[in-house]
């Protein structure tokens, strides 16, 4: 038996780096004025020959060197077999991430664009070799077939075994979810509860992607950030779906640190990995990223993690990386 690990990461808005283009017809230079070095100077004053990212009005900017050194640094630490991974703009600034940030730990990864305006996406990094990748990007509920249910993207993977790229390891699930978040100018109440039957629907019709595409001893894992609690009722149609018969890997994990003093309670899920504050009101704590595990899958189960981070405002992010240990045989 062989110990694979498999996680997954939050990495909170890993932008690129790059943040416009333009049109350039020719490279006008001139001398500097010491007569050495030629000197290269632009206007960008026509705003039809150039463009730069942007979201609801504001510049959409690179992630913080800092912020991007720490939660590299927490994936080096891990040294994860296989990390599922949310918030990547694309598959350039992964590349570059993976390259220069992680030192090359992972030589395959898999990022298709998906759906969201902010630009953010699901990935996978592994050190195992990758099959099959399916992109649910353009699945629909029947409640509303005429728009694109997932707010991101459910993307599937095959994990092939290092040695023999015919053997399948396991299928894994990547989910992003819609957020919790109510713009400033809605009714809270009314926001809430339209973002809780959207995350209804996505649970609704990922149970019915992740039934079609596996059998009932299918080794398959269903993670990444569910943005709601394991019990909570949006939740439900999949990962309480007794054709699935998912279980939580997360009941009980071990924690890399110790809470610190004024850390609350855990909830009744046993960990958290999110932390959220609305203005006035007390901080709240859940286990937002998730990993439910098909029944084959538990039966080799011998351990689970939470990264605790050691500043409330994030190690990076805002959300702390989950991984289960799992003894498979290849």
């Amino acid at each position: 038996m062989t110990v694979v690990r498999v996680g997954t990461f939050n990495l909170n808005n890993l932008f690129s780096r790059f943040n416009f283009q333009t049109e350039i017809d020719a490279v006008h230079t001139a001398a500097g004025s010491d007569g050495g070095e030629l000197a290269v100077s632009y206007e960008f004053n026509d705003p039809h020959r150039f463009k730069i990212r942007t979201y609801k009005g504001r510049l959409v900017k690179g992630k913080n060197p800092e912020d991007q050194k720490l939660i590299a640094g927490r994936i080096l630490a891990m040294d994860l077999d296989v990390l599922a991974v949310q918030e990547v703009e694309d598959i350039d600034t992964l590349r570059f991430f993976c390259t220069r940030d992680l030192r090359r730990l992972y030589p395959h990864l898999t990022l298709i664009e998906g759906n969201d305006r902010r630009l953010i996406d699901v990935a996978l990094l592994s050190k195992f070799p990758l099959g099959a990748v399916t992109s649910w990007q353009h699945a629909v509920h029947p409640d509303r077939p005429g728009e694109r249910v997932f707010s991101r993207d459910l993307l599937e993977a095959d994990v092939m075994a290092p040695d023999d790229r015919d053997k399948r390891l396991f299928t894994l699930f990547n989910n992003h979810l819609k957020s919790q978040f109510v713009e400033h100018d809605q009714d809270p109440v009314a926001g809430k509860a339209a973002n809780d039957e959207l995350r209804r629907r996505q649970a609704e019709v990922a149970q019915r992607i992740v039934a079609a595409r596996t059998r009932p001893d299918s080794r398959f894992l269903v993670l990444g950030d569910m943005n709601d609690a394991p019990a909570a009722a949006p939740l439900a149609p999949l990962v309480n779906s007794s054709g699935l018969s998912l279980t939580n890997a997360l009941t009980h994990p071990t924690q890399t640190r110790e809470p610190k003093p004024d850390d609350p309670p855990p909830p009744a899920s046993g960990a958290w990995t999110h932390r959220f504050k609305e203005s006035g009101k007390p901080a709240k704590y859940e286990l937002f990223d998730q990993i439910w595990l098909s029944p084959a899958l538990a039966e080799l189960q011998r351990g689970a993690f939470v990264d605790r981070r050691t500043r409330h405002a994030g190690d990076g992010s805002d959300h702390d990386p989950a991984w289960v240990e799992l003894d498979l045989e290849f």
